[in-house]
């Protein structure tokens, strides 16, 4: 006699089933590789930064620089300090397109370079982070709306020009025998500060006059190219965040190289995951029945359970739970209340009137405390089971 075959439940997922659960993800990941491939690919080939004399975006200033190799100009590109402080002398114009970005470390080493090499050094933009240091005396002041001025000084790059899209950061200074050019509001928004050995720093409080798109408006190319072509070279300085100077001489510590706002982003990225977790939380409501997969009987439930409270040694539990199930059934046959089931008072005196010749220690039976091993948790066991059968019989 052969039985019928055992049910069995997999839970291993198919591979069609992985597959429908992860192909959406899958798209995406292919849609961003793509489009990063696509993006990367746009902006290869001539296209470099801003103010770039290599890129001929609208933005770029390739213009101004094929403009001045047909004056006789040589313009080479740099992006580490070592090599524009190595790049200063007389005959040499140093522009440092974005001087802010450099490290207060990195400034006073390039004044040290320029102050005494009878170079121009003309800077971009300086405001309040580098303009004290690189130009000692000057101090940045309200920014102003760029648009067509005139000269309003003496320096003769400026009155050759004329009008020129200026304006952007304005200055202030105390050094004698300055040009204070293009004037907002009484403030300079090109400013020429003589410097030792026939040198000099010039300030641009906006780099639009260098921009292709603009360098055909006003006098932009005329300004731009006396002030970066009155020396045969000219040292085009994009400072890079991978200079290796910027780090001090290595001893910086690590929150020095962590990018500022590194709080801020911690702390939303932490409000992202809780909100992320409250929003794939399991959401609470009334309990939903679903089939089990296998059916489990009674009995080995109950034996499940029973190793667990061995296993942990819950003797006290055990007794528990196996006198609070007899006094549960014992309660309807003796016609006491389920609510009043667990009262001694109640409980004990209708089984003696149901069992008046019972010879057994029911306060210590029904309500008595744990036994000391397992094997008085199993007399316990018989001795409950053999007095529900006794009070049924009755």
């Amino acid at each position: 006699m052969t039985g019928a075959p055992a049910l069995s439940t997999s839970t291993a997922l198919t591979i069609r089933q992985v597959w429908t659960r992860s192909r959406g993800l899958l798209l995406g990941a292919v849609v961003v590789l793509v489009a990063g491939i696509a993006i990367a690919a746009a902006h290869s080939g001539d296209q470099h930064g801003s103010l770039d004399p290599r890129s001929a975006d609208p933005q770029g200033s390739r213009a101004v620089a094929e403009l001045l190799t047909a004056r006789g100009v040589t313009t080479r590109v740099v992006t580490t300090l070592g090599e524009a402080t190595s790049a200063a002398a007389p005959d040499t114009t140093l522009l440092v397109t974005t001087p802010d970005l450099l490290t207060p470390h990195q400034q006073r080493q390039l004044r040290t370079a320029v102050q005494d090499s009878g170079a121009r050094t003309v800077l971009l933009t300086p405001d309040a982070p580098s303009v004290s240091t690189l130009a000692p005396g000057v101090r940045a002041s309200a920014r102003t709306a760029v648009s067509a001025r005139s000269p309003q000084c003496s320096l003769p790059a400026a009155l050759r020009a004329g009008d020129a899209d200026t304006g952007g950061i304005r200055y202030t200074t105390d050094v004698p025998g300055n040009d204070a050019c293009y004037l907002s509001d009484g403030l300079p928004t090109v400013l020429r500060v003589p410097a030792p050995a026939d040198g000099d720093t010039v300030l641009l409080g906006a780099p639009d006059i260098l921009h292709n798109d603009r360098l055909d408006k006003q006098g932009n190319a005329s300004l731009a190219l006396q002030l970066l072509g009155s020396r045969p070279h000219l040292v085009w300085y994009l400072p890079s965040l991978g200079d290796a100077s910027a780090t001090d001489g290595g001893r910086s510590s690590f929150y020095d190289l962590v990018p500022p706002g590194w709080l801020w982003g911690t702390l939303q990225l932490a409000l992202a995951a809780v909100l992320t977790a409250v929003w794939r939380a399991r959401r609470l409501g009334p309990l939903v029945t679903e089939q089990l997969p296998v059916a489990v009987r009674a009995s080995e439930t109950t034996e499940g359970r029973a190793r667990l409270y061995r296993r942990a040694d819950a003797r006290d539990r055990a007794a528990s739970a196996l006198r609070s199930a007899t006094r549960t059934r014992l309660a309807p046959l003796l016609g006491v209340p389920l609510s009043r089931a667990h009262a001694s008072d109640v409980l004990l005196p209708a089984v003696s009137a149901h069992l008046p010749t019972t010879g057994r220690d029911l306060p210590a039976l029904l309500f008595g405390t744990a036994p000391p091993d397992d094997a008085g948790l199993i007399r316990l066991a018989d001795e409950l089971d053999a007095l529900e059968r006794e009070v049924r019989a009755s």
